[in-house]
């Protein structure tokens, strides 16, 4: 069978066109939509700041053991679907509560390990699975779901669900939506192209070579490439979250008072942040392909930190700078989160990303949610939010710099010589 034939009936399309949506419906939407809602909270039941976004970071804190624990021992298809109904119980449950934090606290529990069985690793594994040398554009169209679902969430779901009746029913409408992965996923998404007699890219599979058995985490907490790109993407990702929790906030410090130009403006931004993420990952996904992953991953956390002081000419008299900030952060943005199985898949190879993406991913949720509560507590004690955009600024750039310390190309270990194979050490 000719290699053109053989791509054409290739069913790993139809995985990335399904992972668009479970993707998209899983994280775009519950991610980007909950903080829309983080300034009803404060007025609905009167916590602060700190209160609220202290949810989120508490949780991941408290669920570090079950990526390591649960994402390389089960199938990633079934964990999505599992993920799916613990998010969609979250928001039913956000939406039910009262004004008791410990209740909102433990619902951030559920919602966390939603997140992390239906979210990233599952996701990443999957299309790592099912694509090599087309890896790169096939990660970009997953990632595209996150974007697209992402940037209407607030504008084309919160706001309008919030205003045609409450918050309230608005949250548990979301949890509704979210449960629209469990059919996807059950009847389209398949694990690894063995499963429907394929192989990757639905290439022909060299017959001197034999998948390398995957690596165990004494392996890679002793590779200095893997804590460089666990502590860089820390760092990125923690300042992405900080600007994503806060940045409604920012604009009502900033003058936009009135609460529905305050919700336009926050769905505004946030849509064109999405939308221009797409874009990102696009532009990002084919470059990577062509590219040293290392240089496109190092120029686009460079562009994350830089465009953060941006936030700060958003004002009254000056709305335009908003679009500016949101099409500029939202293009490196997008590009940050799926930059980072690429690599890691480039470093450790493919059959170790599983339990390498179970470390990095539970430690940059970390980043992610713990440094907007440190925002929230410097602005708390400060009074403004200068210093602490300052310091998510300086944690970008800093991201980018241990980025820049990776080496170069990876182990390249996902497929070894026959002759060399069989030497490999058991449980590596």
């Amino acid at each position: 069978m000719s290699t053109a034939q053989t791509e054409s009936k290739f069913y790993g399309w139809w995985i990335s066109i399904a992972a668009f949506f479970t993707f998209g419906l899983a994280v775009g939407i519950p991610y980007y939509g909950m903080p829309f809602y983080y300034d009803y909270y404060e007025k609905t039941f009167g916590w602060s700041r700190p209160d609220i976004t202290l949810g989120f970071p508490l949780a991941a804190t408290l669920t570090l053991w079950v990526g390591p624990m649960f994402m390389h021992r089960f199938s990633p298809r079934k964990l999505m679907m599992a993920g799916a109904a613990f998010t969609a119980l979250a928001f039913i449950g956000f939406g039910t509560m009262g004004g008791s934090l410990w209740v909102y606290y433990a619902t951030w529990f559920i919602y966390v390990v939603g997140y992390i069985f239906s979210g990233p690793i599952p996701h990443q594994v999957i299309i790592s699975q099912w694509f090599k040398r087309h890896r790169g554009k096939a990660m970009a169209a997953t990632y595209l779901g996150v974007g697209v679902f992402g940037g209407i969430s607030q504008k084309f779901i919160a706001k309008p669900l919030t205003e045609g009746s409450n918050f309230q029913s608005a949250l548990v409408w979301t949890g509704a939506i979210v449960l629209l992965v469990v059919p996807i996923a059950f009847f389209v998404m398949r694990d690894k192209p063995s499963e429907m007699g394929q192989t990757p890219d639905g290439l022909p599979v060299a017959k001197d070579e034999t998948p390398a058995p995957p690596r165990d985490t004494r392996y890679l907490l002793r590779q200095a490439a893997f804590w460089f790109l666990m502590i860089g993407s820390l760092c990125s990702i923690g300042s992405i979250g900080s600007i994503n929790q806060h940045m409604k906030f920012v604009f009502k410090e900033q003058g936009f008072t009135d609460q529905t130009t305050l919700n336009t403006l926050s769905g505004d931004a946030t849509f064109y942040i999405l939308i221009s993420s797409t874009l990102g990952r696009l532009v990002m996904g084919y470059l990577a392909d062509r590219f040293s992953k290392k240089l496109v991953m190092v120029v686009t956390y460079f562009l994350v930190a830089g465009t953060i002081p941006l936030l700060f000419l958003v004002r009254p008299e000056s709305p335009e700078y908003v679009y500016i900030f949101a099409i500029l952060f939202g293009f490196g943005m997008g590009a940050d989160y799926m930059l980072i199985p690429l690599m890691a898949a480039e470093q450790f190879g493919v059959n170790t990303l599983a339990r390498a993406m179970a470390i990095i991913l539970p430690a940059d949720t970390i980043g992610q949610t713990w440094f907007p509560y440190v925002v929230s507590q410097i602005r708390q004690q400060t009074g403004s939010y200068s210093t602490a955009l300052n310091i998510v600024f300086a944690m970008a750039a800093l991201g980018a710099v241990a980025v820049m310390m990776l080496p170069a190309h990876g182990k390249k270990d996902e497929a070894l010589p026959l002759q060399e194979s069989g030497s490999a050490p058991a449980g590596r």
